[in-house]
């Protein structure tokens, strides 16, 4: 795992902590060529400079983000702002349900919107898969 990825973690609670390792072992087995680091402050997993996944602590819960999720078709998640991103939040580890989190991170690969070049196109977003 990334250290500094590793290192989020273990600032977390222990419940949180569980699954922010879970999310992050499970991301990085999906996407094995996927960049990661800490982006705005929290861990980021990148395609081709694209965000495509990524975690963070809420107040009361860990948020499993999909920066183009809107367009995987899955009811699970919920909708996240007003671009395309979409959610899952979790209180505790055996909430993860790893086949559907396999699933959405396959589409994270197959489905992406163009967020790298977000401000260069003023705010316009246009699909890239």
């Amino acid at each position: 795992m990334n250290p500094d990825i590793q290192a989020y973690n273990n600032a977390l609670s222990s419940e949180d902590a569980a699954v922010g390792n879970l999310l992050a072992q499970e991301i990085d087995k999906h996407l094995p060529e996927a960049e990661n680091k800490i982006w705005h402050a929290h861990p980021v997993w990148f395609l081709d400079g694209n965000p495509v996944a990524g975690y963070s602590k809420l107040k009361n819960c860990m948020r499993l983000l999909f920066w183009s999720g809107q367009s995987f078709e899955e009811p699970a998640l919920q909708n996240e702002g007003t671009f395309k991103a979409a959610e899952m939040r979790y209180t505790d580890v055996a909430q993860v349900n790893a086949e559907e989190l396999k699933r959405w991170l396959e589409k994270a690969r197959d489905i992406q919107w163009d967020y790298k070049n977000l401000i260069k196109r003023k705010g316009k977003l246009e699909r890239l898969k």
